[in-house]
């Protein structure tokens, strides 16, 4: 067997490690300094967000994450409140931007902000009635496009190159790099996990 040949098949005995798209917890969770939060407790892979007296509680993890080519999953409910419950701030190449669940008045999904208009705005704007104490399950997606999915329905699929895409100017910037927040709400996550993905 020639070298070029046990070479080709080192790789291809290696590649499933190398190239694995396994779903690992996401951690390092804490409470985003937010003015008058609610109480977070961080659990395991859990986070309870209740509401405070400010209008935002949240939780975020400042430890490096990739930019680009990632999936990120997990299950929220809004346990109480009429707003926002599962808010999540993410980074999008050299920028962040925010998926909102259960905006303006608590049925509003989509992104803020594309081209400064919020997600009540833009062209990812939907509405989704989210029933109060139900866990849902999340998916968000970011290569040169932005995906998103509740319950595995798709809802959002934008490239990003299309728009300018940043965070809506206020306290949600402490969210960044990664973070959760709710909005007048009192809100449940779960099971957040993350994977890379192979560069396209």
């Amino acid at each position: 067997m020639s070298w070029w040949t046990r070479a080709a098949v080192l790789i291809f005995a290696l590649a499933p490690v190398m190239f694995s798209q396994e779903w690992k917890p996401l951690e390092g969770w804490k409470s985003t300094p937010f003015y008058s939060p609610g109480t977070v407790q961080i659990t395991g892979n859990s986070i309870h967000l209740a509401q405070g007296k400010g209008t935002l509680t949240g939780a975020n993890r400042t430890d490096p994450f990739p930019k680009s080519n990632y999936e990120i999953r997990f299950e929220a409910a809004r346990l109480d409140g009429s707003d926002f419950f599962a808010a999540l701030t993410f980074p999008v190449h050299n920028t962040f931007c925010t998926w909102v669940n259960g905006g303006w008045g608590g049925a509003i999904v989509g992104l803020s902000s594309l081209d400064d208009a919020d997600a009540s705005e833009n062209a990812t704007s939907r509405r989704i009635v989210f029933e109060k104490g139900r866990w849902y399950k999340f998916r968000l997606r970011v290569t040169d496009q932005i995906e998103a999915w509740i319950d595995d329905e798709q809802i959002i699929n934008i490239p990003i190159a299309n728009y300018e895409i940043g965070l809506r100017s206020g306290d949600i910037e402490l969210s960044k790099p990664l973070g959760f927040a709710a909005y007048r709400s009192t809100a449940a996550i779960r099971n957040v996990e993350y994977k890379v993905l192979n560069p396209q």
